[in-house]
């Protein structure tokens, strides 16, 4: 990891911070080098990647390979980026990018801000990601040999089983009070059970093969208070078994979640559902033995070989329903939604809009840095979306309402093209109608002549009438999610009208 002082990287007055400081002057850009003319590039079909649109595994010698302001690679939190074509765009200058050349910069970004929008700004320089190196086996026991960097706790995880004539459980302990639901991710396929327990920026990993065949199924159980998870599986015979398995890679460890690499299963698209003109909520179904829930804030990877080239998108899933349901089912871990805008000549997009029930798409571990965490003692939240941007509010608002004790209002300002492309609109009216916490307004830059709310878009009238930040707030939170530019500019207003980094958090749009 780099150690390099906070004020290093972004340039103090870039665009992309929030909280201004002493330090560096922005470097002058040259001409067709602006913010809106890399966004054209990235958009205009151009291989930024030298790849071809294919994704690969960099190990640190690959990436320490690019180092050269000519050929530049950079790791941003197990993500590899090919930011030489971004060079003369950046706006803190080449000598800025060059500190974390071939190198991970992930300690360079989050000394500066966490919340900088990078994965969209620089998507389409995705090289891949960090290869995690193996784990040495001897005797059954893993060492701590070329594994990446384990986290060290005082109370660390471990794990124990039992077993039945019929069921095998395998009990992980972490004493982790905050547990829920949405930490642990399991995977049973081919005799192979994958497990991740998130905790905080860790995660706890067991990867095994079972000593004996079972059913492709697993059941995952929380125990919130103590912290404890337990994974049942059904035995294919009455067979004692005399050890659990045999330990694979990257089994009994805590990493940084950052560092344990994404693993991708097989889900089948089982219903499709119209939510505007060019807008559908897709529900893709977990593979029989998977079981997780996305968390609030998290997104997923989808995956798919499109012509010869592997293509990777995120996406951030949504209830069935913006409307709160009474209960979490098993329905819920074993189904993800989707809320997708079809473009016709997306990458990937247009494949999925010509995707039919019983199609395949490969999906990720959910990922993400935002934490509910952020939300405790909120007293007031706000929402800034545009577009899909709306889609990691949508579960907020829903949390919201229904587990901050505290909150006294959630309001949500909503930027679209037209009536016709608003997401959910007849849902956010209801939440609206029956919650008097929960307050809409929508802003369109080309209505109908029949509109009759606010015109135009995001600017910082606009931003300041809606907000209204008073002294009695005891805490108040911002979420801002959108295409680059609409981001660019909400986190540049928020500035203006004295919010805080800490009171700020910009999703990946």
């Amino acid at each position: 990891m780099l150690n390099i002082p906070s004020q290093s990287f972004p340039a103090p007055v870039s665009q992309q911070r929030v909280s201004s400081s002493v330090g560096r002057s922005k470097v002058p850009l040259k001409p067709g080098r602006s913010l809106m003319d890399w966004i054209r590039l990235t958009k205009s079909g151009a291989d930024l990647t030298g790849l071809k649109g294919k994704l690969i595994e960099v190990t640190e010698e690959e990436l320490a390979n690019h180092n050269k302001k000519d050929d530049c690679w950079v790791c941003i939190r197990g993500l590899v980026y090919n930011v030489t074509p971004y060079m003369e765009y950046h706006p803190g200058g080449v000598e800025e990018l060059m500190k974390a050349a071939g190198s991970d910069g992930t300690d360079l970004f989050d000394q500066v801000h966490r919340w900088v929008n990078y994965e969209s700004m620089l998507k389409e320089c995705l090289v891949g990601r960090m290869a995690v190196k193996p784990v040495s086996v001897a005797k059954g026991i893993p060492t701590a040999k070329k594994v990446p960097v384990p986290l060290v706790k005082e109370i660390m995880p471990r794990y124990d089983w039992f077993q039945t004539n019929t069921n095998i459980t395998v009990i992980i302990y972490t004493k982790e009070k905050a547990l829920t639901c949405g930490s642990v991710i399991a995977d049973l396929q081919g005799g192979v059970l994958s497990t991740e327990v998130i905790l905080g920026e860790g995660s706890y990993l067991l990867h095994i093969r079972l000593s004996h065949e079972v059913e492709e199924d697993v059941t995952v159980q929380t125990s919130c208070g103590v912290g404890k998870v337990e994974l049942s599986m059904k035995k294919k015979s009455s067979t004692k078994w005399k050890e659990l398995g045999v330990p694979l890679d990257s089994h009994d460890l805590l990493l940084k979640s950052k560092d344990r690499g994404l693993f991708y299963r097989k889900c089948t698209l089982v219903s499709i559902t119209d939510v505007t003109h060019d807008t559908k909520l897709y529900c893709l179904q977990l593979p029989h033995g998977t079981s997780f829930q996305v968390p609030i804030g998290k997104h997923v990877y989808l995956k798919s070989v499109i012509k010869g080239s592997e293509i990777v998108k995120p996406y951030t899933p949504v209830f069935r329903r913006l409307i709160p349901e009474q209960e979490v089912t098993d329905f819920d871990s074993k189904n993800i939604f989707l809320m997708i805008k079809i473009y016709p000549d997306g990458a990937l997009t247009s494949h999925i809009g010509n995707l039919q029930l019983g199609d395949s798409l490969y999906a990720s571990n959910p990922d993400g840095q935002f934490s509910t965490s952020r939300l405790q003692g909120v007293t007031t939240l706000y929402l800034l979306a545009a577009g899909t941007g709306f889609t990691p509010m949508a579960k907020l608002i829903q949390f919201a309402l229904k587990g901050l004790d505290g909150l006294r209002r959630t309001r949500l300002l909503f930027f679209n093209k037209s009536e016709k492309d608003i997401l959910w609109m007849s849902q956010l009216q209801q939440v609206a109608e029956e919650d008097n916490r929960f307050q809409v307004e929508h802003v369109l830059s080309e209505p109908s002549l029949e509109w009759a709310g606010k015109q135009g878009r995001i600017e910082l009238s606009l931003v300041s009438d809606f907000m209204n930040k008073s002294a009695d707030d005891s805490k108040t939170l911002v979420c801002v999610c959108g295409p680059t530019p609409f981001t660019e500019q909400a986190l540049m207003i928020l500035q203006k009208l004295g919010f805080s980094e800490e009171e700020i958090h910009a999703f990946l749009g």
